[in-house]
């Protein structure tokens, strides 16, 4: 006969394991009752300077070819955002900086992020580079089916959010729209629909007549 007795020290060790197990299913349970991604875009700047010698009238030739080679060095592309620290205020060094960033189709902001003082007799052209990421994704930390607040998948919204932040052209856009001159673009715009409508329709002119004598 066998017997069903055990003692104490026995249960409790059995007891224990059996929280115990329990208590890891628990382990990782998503807790996101919403449908908005706990994972979402963070944008993140980076600057780079550099000092030129600058006078109230503008840089000099030499400058400006250093210039030109460190804006090729940093491969700008659309998204980076210029900006000078110019303790003279010289216009002169403003528009030489504004020709060779207008070579990359970008132009000079009006503001400059703090980067320390400048020397007496220099510049700073600060380039403001941003970028997109999704920190935590993919996040297959709630693995178990035991989902007792009926809440989102720990990945969800990873997928849209990391696509998104990857394939955004400015980074900036995510945290504020664009604001260039939009009544200049608004303009470009209406030009291109007004010649659009203002073309007469291909089939006004009825079908072309050939005649077919003397052949």
């Amino acid at each position: 006969m066998t017997s069903l007795y055990r003692s104490p020290k026995t249960f409790g060790a059995a007891l224990a394991l059996s929280l115990g197990l329990t208590l890891g299913g628990c382990g990782g349970i998503a807790n996101n009752a919403s449908l908005e991604s706990i994972h979402q875009p963070v944008v993140e700047r980076v600057n780079y300077t550099l000092d030129v010698s600058a006078s109230p009238s503008g840089l000099s030739y030499p400058e400006q070819s250093r210039v030109a080679g460190w804006f090729e060095a940093m491969d700008l592309k659309y998204g980076d955002r210029i900006s000078i620290d110019d303790p003279l205020q010289s216009e002169a060094t403003r528009v030489a900086i504004a020709q060779l960033a207008g070579r990359y189709g970008l132009i000079v902001s009006e503001d400059a992020p703090t980067t320390g003082s400048v020397a007496a007799g220099n510049a700073r052209i600060i380039v403001t580079r941003s970028k997109a990421s999704v920190p935590g994704c993919p996040d297959w930390s709630a693995k178990n089916d035991f989902n007792p607040n009926n809440a989102t998948s720990s990945n969800y919204g990873c997928a849209t959010n990391s696509n998104l932040a990857a394939m955004v052209a400015n980074p900036e856009h995510l945290l504020k729209g664009e604001t260039t001159n939009s009544d200049t673009l608004v303009m470009s715009s209406n030009k291109a629909i007004g010649a659009y409508r203002s073309q007469a329709p291909t089939g006004t002119g009825g079908l072309k007549q050939n005649s077919t004598k003397g052949e």
